[in-house]
């Protein structure tokens, strides 16, 4: 089936929507006609080169829409159900997914060797994350399109596929934060966003929030966020120690910088665990004094929250319809798929949130 889609060439050229065929589902796939999809940093990453990728590549992973056709042996989903797009690979039969933990999978296929899409010319094309959401109509395997209520608006549901999931999975799931605690965010883009509201939901009673964009601050002030450190005018790790009497229980670092990741290190107390969620250069390595680790400090990885996405995507729906998470306040802009250029541009200034595409002409 034929469909307009997302496409990126490699060589640092400009993204360019084509017409591309997109594959009809076989044995355990969905193809899904994709109603909203946000653009997402991992996506700039790619055009950027610090997530090699190979190309031709279907961009967007950040999805939701509608399921337009099932495969032979599809059973969670049937055509006509509101789904959002899950970017885990995982096979969900083994040890790993049984005992709730998919991220830890090593049975699903690479996503970097799948090639649903056809462009002009015969070209395959690959798909991006388990999704490629920046297309009118894509194709994923079955445990990508998770079913949610019909209720939610689809370009809501569409953040709940990578933002929400990373930034809520990553207090809740992997780091586990207690009620009553302190925690401090190191960057609150539309991850730390979401690790602030996710603080929100697990009861911290001090949410310190710190950026050097006043706009994200005053953002995150929102979202629920007790105090606010702009670190362009201050020392943000003697903010926090000062804050917090010493040092938080729990940092999150969302920005992918690996002297970020020192400083939020460094602001925890003794007994504290420091949470990587952000994505530096792959290849990357950074160094610390092993000694400050004795007072039983600890240093925890998050792979997309440590999601459990057949549970967690509609507990996380079902928060946002009962008025308990933030997703509106989340969108910045809207843009159809042509303005693919000015959306990654308005992402690379820090003008967003989150920038979500609109096709509804998929339906």
């Amino acid at each position: 089936m034929k469909t307009r889609g997302a496409v990126y060439f490699g060589g640092g050229k400009p993204v360019s929507i084509e017409e591309v065929e997109v594959r009809d589902p076989g044995a355990g796939e969905v193809r899904v006609a994709i109603h909203a999809a946000g653009l997402c940093h991992s996506d700039q990453s790619v055009i950027d080169g610090t997530i090699p990728y190979p190309v031709p590549v279907v961009l967007g992973h950040e999805g939701a829409g509608i399921v337009e056709a099932i495969g032979p042996g599809v059973t969670s989903v049937r055509e006509g159900d509101h789904v959002i797009l899950s970017t885990l690979a995982h096979c969900g039969r083994c040890r790993a997914c049984e005992g709730g933990k998919p991220t830890a999978c090593k049975n699903a296929p690479n996503p970097k060797d799948t090639t649903p899409f056809t462009l002009g010319g015969g070209t395959s094309a690959f798909q991006f994350a388990n999704a490629s959401a920046f297309a009118e109509r894509t194709l994923v395997k079955e445990q990508s399109a998770i079913a949610v209520d019909r209720r939610l608006p689809f370009d809501r549901a569409a953040l709940i596929g990578c933002g929400i999931m990373t930034g809520v999975g990553a207090v809740l799931n992997r780091a586990q934060v207690e009620a009553g605690s302190s925690m401090a965010v190191f960057g609150v883009g539309g991850i730390g966003l979401n690790c602030v509201q996710g603080g929100v939901l697990a009861g911290a009673s001090q949410i310190i929030a710190i950026d050097v964009n006043p706009q994200k601050l005053e953002l995150a002030k929102r979202f629920g966020a007790t105090h606010l450190v702009d670190a362009s005018k201050e020392d943000a790790l003697a903010a926090v120690r000062d804050l917090t009497g010493g040092g938080a229980e729990y940092t999150f670092e969302c920005v992918g910088n690996l002297a970020v990741i020192q400083q939020a290190l460094d602001a925890l107390a003794a007994g504290g665990t420091l949470t990587v969620v952000g994505v530096p250069k792959i290849g990357s390595k950074y160094e610390f004094v092993v000694h400050t680790l004795y007072n039983n400090k600890g240093i925890l990885g998050c792979r997309y929250g440590a999601a459990r996405p057949r549970r967690d995507f509609p507990m996380l729906a079902d928060l946002y319809l009962s008025g308990r998470l933030k997703i509106d306040e989340l969108i910045t802009s809207h843009y159809a798929l042509d303005d693919f250029g000015r959306a990654l541009h308005d992402l690379e200034q820090g003008h967003l949130a989150r920038g979500v595409f609109r096709m509804d002409s998929a339906a």
